[in-house]
């Protein structure tokens, strides 16, 4: 199993619709090619964790980078791990725009960080935690 976390700000912010949109084309996708995670959304911030067959979660992540909708992309965390993290899901998703992390079990601070590189590249266990938090509230 290999995973890879990574941020990105999009070019313009998704409205509903479009991470509706995103959302359905990713579960569908990611069921074909046996690709599991999470996409946390914020203020047209993403972080996304892919879980799979190194193979696959590298060449989905190499037409993540080349998507026009996406710029700054960093690769947060990467490697093999032991198992699946967000197993039997084709792609969890939460967004995090206002009121929406405060709705979250046990919510701190720390729930509502910026999805931004100047958070996350000093301390990747901190995205790896953040992830985990909101897996465990679904």
């Amino acid at each position: 199993m290999f995973s890879l976390v990574y941020i990105s700000s999009a070019v313009i912010p998704f409205s509903a619709t479009e991470l509706a949109d995103l959302l359905a084309v990713s579960h569908r996708n990611n069921a074909t090619l046996g690709i599991t995670g999470m996409l946390l959304y914020k203020d047209g911030n993403v972080m996304q964790a892919l879980e799979g067959e190194e193979a696959a979660v590298r060449k989905l992540y190499g037409k993540i980078e080349r998507d026009p909708r996406h710029r700054g992309v960093m690769t947060i965390l990467q490697g093999p791990s032991e198992g699946r993290q967000f197993a039997g899901w084709s792609m969890a998703f939460r967004d995090l725009r206002a009121g929406a992390a405060e709705q979250t079990p046990g919510y701190s601070e720390f729930l509502n960080t910026p999805l931004t590189s100047e958070e996350f590249s000093s301390d990747s266990g901190r995205c790896q935690r953040l992830l985990t938090t909101f897996k465990k509230s679904m």
